[in-house]
């Protein structure tokens, strides 16, 4: 291996190390880099090196004997560049996705009012039963007080959040038709 391949892999092992930081430690000052994701984020000096060593390692094993060393050289350093500055685009556009991508907030229990849900063990007039609540396409299960009791299968809608882990709940199941000559 000549020394032109040697300092090509030396550059773009730099690249692979500040990737790597960037990546276990983040933003660790980035040493007076631009923190968001712009042209001189530390993913994107990260991959010019990394194109230009890798790049230009790659093009001085592939280029014929017969130009000389420093001619080598250049061209794989044009080599590399070329290659550098598309890696440099893709690692700012991913990085800026990465930082950006929207995500959906921490489910408290100041989310559970008014959600609809149903009995899983029957939840008595004095104590607490167990409902199934469905938030946020999730189903979680939550200890459940009512004011009357209810049987398990019975559909409920949250009035209040005791704490974290329970609810007070009202049933919605419709009441039942009374019956033909009932006189309530």
């Amino acid at each position: 291996m000549d020394a032109a391949a040697t300092v090509f892999l030396v550059v773009g092992g730099i690249g692979v190390l500040l990737l790597v930081v960037s990546l276990v430690a983040g933003e660790i000052g980035v040493f007076g880099l631009d923190a968001d994701g712009g042209a001189f984020s530390l993913e994107a000096v990260a991959a010019v090196l990394g194109g230009i060593g890798f790049g230009g390692a790659a093009a001085t094993a592939l280029l014929p004997d017969f130009l000389g060393g420093t001619a080598t050289a250049l061209v794989a350093l044009l080599v590399g560049l070329v290659l550098a500055v598309p890696l440099a685009w893709g690692a700012v556009r991913l990085a800026r996705a990465v930082r950006d991508m929207p995500t959906t907030e921490t489910i408290t229990r100041h989310h559970l009012a008014g959600t609809q849900g149903v009995v899983v063990s029957a939840v008595p007039a004095t104590g607490y039963g167990e409902v199934r609540l469905t938030l946020a396409g999730q189903n979680l299960k939550y200890a459940a007080r009512s004011d009357v009791p209810l049987p398990a299968g019975t559909p409920v809608y949250v009035v209040e959040a005791l704490s974290e882990t329970a609810v007070h709940v009202v049933s919605t199941a419709p009441d039942p038709l009374p019956e033909v000559g009932d006189p309530s």
